[in-house]
């Protein structure tokens, strides 16, 4: 690494140490590119009850950064004319069903890679280990509620990439896995990506763990459902993600300089297709954000206390990539993302400022929210807003008790519409109050999920 960017690396190496035991976090692995040179290291240990140190080849789960390798095979398949992003989901698996027709329908590639689907997307089910793994949890969707008719509101699915991960195998004749393999992993010389445990465990590899009150412990299961594996199976170490990253700082070549994909096509996956809120969009399958007037693209990831995040910003040549085997780890990402933003590039992400209101200036958001899998009460105690959520359903199956409901937080306004947790366990989190057209509350997004307004 250029002399003067060896001095920024030791020091944002110097923070992770310091960090991971400050938030009391196992293990992290830390990737930054910039300009075309890379630097990668490890920290802490892999698991705390059989520990390892963590180096660059460790291997973690990168959890949902996996759809946008998802979204990246089906941009290869829609150049190859396998695949059309207008036509409707059903041109492919004719069977598809939701509760409700009209989405069922309507439904087409883009909602799935823009997660505008608008039907309840947090559904986990693990019903094969099989070939049929995707078909038969494709099956089980017929189901799932309309939240907000489709096309009409972003609302993060992950039901959609395991149906994206289907058509994936319906249109290729082949497992995911095989066609990942295919498409992005062997052309990108990716060859420490793997998808099967049995894979894995020839490897060295981190182990998710949970906060107790002991310190941290093995979270448990550690394998992923089959069908899941479009939403968020990939398993890699450090340095394959930013392999993988410089592919899409690039121009759609690999490094021996075959044009895999488009510039075209890489295009569309960047450009802003849904607006969240302000400045906040989604493009196909990665988060488009503005930071002043630089743009960046960003995709995190979350399995059973493991957590991870890739940030690119393409105008400055930059990525970097924080993978974390802790439940709290979304603490280090959020740090060390910040830091090496303002270290490197001089950017420095606002930080949303609370704002003074009153009850009545409050009382409009009062109410519960409701979701499938977990519910929103939004109530006013001694003239501040509070916020208690109820988690209804498991994870990484339906059939995993959900946990505990945490305490109750601290809500302000910092927008009009737009709400800030003051503390908690989501402090410094964005609620977004979304209205229907005629102007009454129709949902409140949290965690980029919406929850409906009960009347």
């Amino acid at each position: 690494m250029a002399n003067d960017h060896e001095g920024k690396w030791a020091r944002l190496c110097k923070s992770v140490d310091a960090l991971i035991k400050k938030r009391d976090v196992p293990g992290v692995a830390v990737g930054v590119l910039y300009k075309g040179v890379t630097a990668t290291a490890g920290f802490g240990v892999t698991n705390v009850d059989h520990p390892l140190s963590v180096t660059d080849e460790t291997l973690f789960q990168i959890g949902s950064i996996t759809k946008t390798f998802t979204g990246t095979a089906i941009m290869r398949l829609v150049e190859m004319g396998k695949l059309d992003l207008d036509a409707t989901v059903r041109t492919y698996v004719p069977s598809f069903k939701v509760a409700d027709e009209m989405a069922a329908s309507q439904a087409t590639i883009f909602h799935l890679l823009t997660h505008t689907g608008g039907w309840a997307g947090d559904f986990f089910d693990d019903n094969s280990a099989g070939d049929d793994a995707s078909s038969k949890y494709v099956a089980n969707m017929a189901d799932l509620e309309q939240l907000a008719p489709i096309g009409t509101v972003f609302s993060y699915n992950n039901s959609g990439f395991y149906l994206a991960g289907h058509i994936i195998e319906v249109v290729t004749g082949k497992s995911y896995q095989a066609a990942l393999r295919e498409l992005v992993l062997e052309p990108l010389g990716l060859k420490h990506c793997y998808l099967d445990a049995g894979d894995v465990m020839t490897h060295r590899f981190a182990v998710g763990h949970e906060n107790a009150d002991e310190g941290a412990k093995v979270a448990r299961p550690w394998p992923l459902p089959r069908a899941a594996y479009a939403a968020g199976g990939l398993v890699c170490d450090v340095k394959d993600l930013l392999r993988y990253a410089r592919f899409h700082l690039g121009d759609g070549k690999t490094e021996d300089d075959t044009q895999l994909l488009s510039s075209e096509s890489l295009s569309r996956m960047h450009t802003p297709r849904v607006t969240v809120w302000g400045g906040s969009a989604w493009g196909l399958t990665w988060a488009t954000d503005e930071i002043g007037e630089t743009r960046q693209l960003s995709h995190g990831g979350g399995t059973v206390g493991q957590v991870s995040f890739l940030r690119l910003i393409p105008e400055h040549d930059f990525a970097i990539a924080i993978l974390t085997n802790a439940d709290r780890g979304g603490a280090v990402t959020g740090e060390v993302g910040r830091w090496a933003l303002k270290e490197y590039l001089g950017l420095e992400v606002p930080e949303p400022k609370p704002i003074e209101s009153s009850e009545a200036e409050l009382a409009p958001y009062v109410g519960r929210y409701r979701r499938p899998f977990g519910d929103v009460e939004l109530g006013i105690l001694g003239g501040k807003l509070i916020a208690q959520y109820t988690p209804k359903g498991g994870f990484p199956t339906q059939d995993v008790p959900p946990p505990p409901a945490p305490p109750p937080m601290s809500l302000a306004r910092c927008e009009e519409d737009r709400l800030l947790a003051l503390d908690g366990h989501a402090k410094g989190t964005l609620l977004d109050i979304i209205r229907k057209p005629e102007g009454a509350i129709g949902w409140l997004r949290m965690g980029a999920r919406i929850h409906i307004r009960e009347a």
